[in-house]
């Protein structure tokens, strides 16, 4: 007998909490100032200096109030085009402040893909450094632009601008249902879209993790967490928002180079480290790794991908007292979905990888991609979630977040999972036509409607190639128009002039057609058959 659509649905292991949603971000992370305010809120790396938990409340409060004095005001878009760093932070916060909204971009974007960020979101004002100013001639609308530097590069406002009339505290009310940020993501599929992300949400996923009597994450005030990770990217920002509300200190590093991390790791006893799986990679087969103390790390998180049993395994090898174990999530979920109870207060064993448990105060079901039906134990379909932390929706583009997010609230996350007999989540494939270059999301469409434009290019499909190293690699299989010639190598380098490093084409391979749906939909299953043997 066929079962009823929500029969099977799981919960967390750990009760549910009640999450003070009501309140706007920013003083929610700050509520427990009285108790840490003397703390250290974050530390940067390349320099080790400190800023306390008070001083980067006043920061963020004076940053605020300088972006109002600039103009900025409720529901405008500011752009943060950086790399880590504490005015990253400051910035960030000093939006929420006055009710504005902070769009995070990369800043190794090419000045078309900023462009279209910049375009898309509305952006009025943008915070950067003087080496990206060029990257932002292409942006077709006044922007005010605002550089670390100072003095600034002509035409620019210094940061330090925004210091010099030192603020009370702010008095704006921001309502929970306002959008505070706005990262892009390019969902299931299709082109990337502005996720709204709101006070309300982005409280809830954070108090989901680390807020109640058994916190899903155990962060301690006395924790360091490592912010190696990109704050342009959902999974860092929501760890530093997770690591401010639980009192911890952060250590902001602006790029990977091994020795350097684990020299900062060794001198500020950092505890809790989120990874990536090519991290995870890196630090395992590394022979560095065994040269330094790395006995203060208690918590090693892996996120952004699937991380392998073996290589889980071997990173153990190397940092034997540390908990290893996994997370998963996507931009539009908030974007926690689901997370090992091995990081809990009260911990669980760890069952290797699995994607965590879904976390507190939400529901997961597993749907039949044919029948949309909810499944049991044990069987594998499409994973759904349902809770306060999901986003409000596409920006402008109702159409995308119904396909997204359903009547009844479920969100389609385009990942096939199933839930074992112990509520532990477990990724086995993906409906959705990502491709994930490390951490990195790309987008076959995008890099399609790049490739289209070329003269000599009649069709093409983009699709992934495994790569132990990266995870997957973008390629593109082409069908040339008429008797035309043109090499890989130039169709590659066609691509790489309008794209981020990674997501430019890594093999190029000619075909005679692409196989379609009857509907037009490429299918992209297909292609992998097509890749050459060996």
């Amino acid at each position: 007998m066929a079962a009823k659509e929500e029969e099977f649905v799981y919960r967390s292991k750990l009760p549910d909490i009640s999450i003070p949603n009501h309140l706007p971000l920013h003083t929610y992370c700050f509520e427990r100032m009285a108790e840490v305010k003397e703390r250290a809120c974050i530390i940067e790396g390349s320099t080790g200096k400190v800023y306390h938990y008070e001083q980067v409340k006043s920061i963020s409060t004076w940053v605020g109030a300088g972006l109002a004095r600039l103009g900025v005001g409720r529901g405008d878009v500011i752009m943060i085009l950086l790399p880590n760093c504490p005015e990253f932070v400051f910035t960030f916060l000093g939006a929420s402040f006055i009710g504005a909204i902070t769009t995070p971009a990369n800043p190794h974007y090419t000045p078309g893909e900023i462009a279209k960020q910049a375009h898309a979101s509305g952006a009025k004002l943008v915070i950067t450094r003087a080496t990206y100013v060029e990257k932002l001639n292409n942006v077709n609308q006044h922007l005010i632009i605002v550089t670390l530097e100072d003095p600034a590069p002509q035409g620019c406002v210094a940061f330090s601008v925004l210091l010099e009339q030192q603020a009370c505290e702010m008095g704006f009310e921001v309502g929970p249902e306002e959008v505070v940020a706005l990262p892009f993501s390019s969902g299931t599929t299709g082109l990337p879209k502005g996720v709204m992300l709101t006070h309300s949400a982005l409280v809830s996923t954070v108090a989901q993790q680390v807020d109640g009597e058994n916190t899903n994450v155990h962060l301690r005030p006395d924790d360091v967490m490592l912010c190696l990770l990109p704050l342009f990217h959902i999974y860092s920002l929501n760890m530093l928002l997770c690591s401010l509300r639980s009192g911890a200190s952060v250590l902001i590093v602006e790029k990977f180079e091994m020795c350097t991390l684990l020299r900062l790791i060794q001198s500020f006893k950092v505890s809790f480290a989120p990874l990536v799986p090519p991290l995870v990679l890196a630090m395992a087969k590394n022979p560095a790794v065994e040269k330094y103390d790395l006995s203060s790390l208690r918590m090693l998180m892996s996120g952004a991908a699937p991380l392998g049993k073996d290589l889980e395994e071997a990173l153990q090898a190397k940092i034997p007292n540390a908990t290893i174990a996994q997370g998963y999530g996507m931009t539009e979920a908030g974007p926690v979905i689901a997370m090992s109870l091995a990081f809990a207060k009260e911990p669980f064993p760890i069952k290797s990888g699995s994607g965590g448990t879904v976390v507190r105060n939400a529901q997961i079901k597993i749907i039949d991609l044919s029948t949309g039906l909810s499944l049991p134990h044990g069987q594998s379909g499409e994973i759904c979630i349902r809770g306060p932390q999901l986003m409000k929706g596409y920006l402008n583009n109702p159409e995308a977040t119904a396909k997204t997010i359903d009547k009844n609230g479920w969100l389609h996350t385009g990942d096939i999972g199933y839930i074992d007999d112990d509520e532990e989540l477990f990724i086995v494939d993906r409906v959705k036509e990502l491709i994930k270059y490390k951490a990195f999301q790309v987008a076959p469409a995008e890099l399609e409607a790049i490739l289209v434009k070329h003269p000599f290019i009649a069709d093409v499909a983009v699709v992934a190639q495994k790569d132990e190293a990266v995870g997957e690699l973008p390629v593109a299989f082409v069908v040339i128009s008429g008797n035309h010639e043109i090499t890989a190598e130039e169709i590659k380098q066609f691509v790489a002039k309008e794209v981020v490093f990674y997501k430019k084409l890594h093999h190029v391979y000619f075909v005679d057609s692409i196989p379609k749906s009857q509907s037009g939909k490429i299918l992209r299953n297909q292609m992998q058959s097509k890749f050459p043997s060996g």
